[in-house]
């Protein structure tokens, strides 16, 4: 059975206390699991999310994305310690909450570019970063898995496609961090959505976001869902597939992420059409296998 979630970047670009009431509307809707896309981890309200938590049961998943000032891949080293303390927070706010996945750009600083192709360098910095932060995340919750988003080229020169993913796993080499795949960036990435979901298979592939080609409603697009939920299905991945998307109102998040329309009525309208038709398309593929 496939279990879908929702991120937090459907309602909020910042999730502070005032955001709580996003919990009961995600679970009312008839999500599992709420990913809570954290950018600032030290405005990140933990007790009260426990709370909410515990009082209606969804499951929580972290994300994040690192920064210019918080960059895995910089030259100066002083960054990429921030980086590592980020990381290490995040962490922790997961292990607080209950959350088995903290996932996103978290092995280098999101839309860092450096108009040429990913370094020897820049590869060794990250690994050895991740190789910390994985040591550090098997020390507070053996269970908490860190998970890698392969992103398209015009946000990241590092991660671009599955196969890179798993290279960077294999390098890192603990069994605490697996890949996270979006299959907006794998329609512009992979070659086929298939043969990148059985690149990573059951062992590498940990986190999921089931996102349209344009961002928008899911199941109305581009993305070759009979393809994704098949070879899910394939490979036996149980985990969260979560959709996620933004609003142009957003302030931080509109330059990197090239969002300059509306794609639904609302955030909300899109998250709720989006689960139907998910839900629809993936009990088809179920049935016919």
């Amino acid at each position: 059975m496939f279990r879908f979630g929702v991120d937090t970047f459907i309602w909020t670009e910042n999730f502070t206390e005032k955001d709580l009431w996003i919990i009961d509307k995600a679970k009312e809707i008839g999500f599992e699991y709420m990913d809570f896309a954290i950018a600032h981890p030290e405005q990140f309200p933990v007790d009260k999310v426990i709370e909410r938590l515990h009082a209606n049961g969804i499951i929580p998943v972290t994300t994040t994305t690192l920064s210019k000032e918080t960059n895995m891949i910089s030259p100066d080293k002083a960054v990429r310690e921030t980086a590592v303390a980020h990381m290490m927070k995040m962490v922790d706010i997961s292990v607080a909450i209950g959350a088995k996945i903290t996932g996103g750009v978290n092995y280098a600083g999101w839309g860092y570019i450096t108009g040429k192709p990913r370094t020897e360098e820049e590869w060794n910095y990250s690994v050895e970063a991740m190789k910390r932060v994985c040591a550090y995340a098997k020390t507070k919750d053996p269970e908490l898995m860190v998970t890698v988003e392969c992103i398209n080229r015009f946000e990241t020169h590092f991660l671009n496609v599955a196969s890179d993913g798993v290279k960077y796993c294999q390098a890192v080499g603990t069994d605490n961090i697996k890949v996270h795949l979006d299959c907006f960036h794998m329609n512009i990435e992979e070659s086929s959505f298939a043969d990148a979901i059985r690149t990573c298979g059951k062992k590498y592939l940990g986190y999921m976001h089931v996102n349209e080609n344009n961002r928008g409603i899911p199941g109305t697009g581009l993305v070759r869902w009979n393809d994704v939920f098949t070879t899910l299905d394939e490979i036996g991945y149980t985990g969260p597939l979560v959709i996620e998307s933004f609003d142009p109102s957003f302030e931080e998040l509109v330059a990197n992420c090239a969002i300059w329309r509306k794609l639904a009525e609302s955030g909300e309208a899109l998250a709720i059409e989006g689960l139907h038709n998910l839900k629809e398309l993936s009990a088809k593929v179920r049935s016919e296998r």
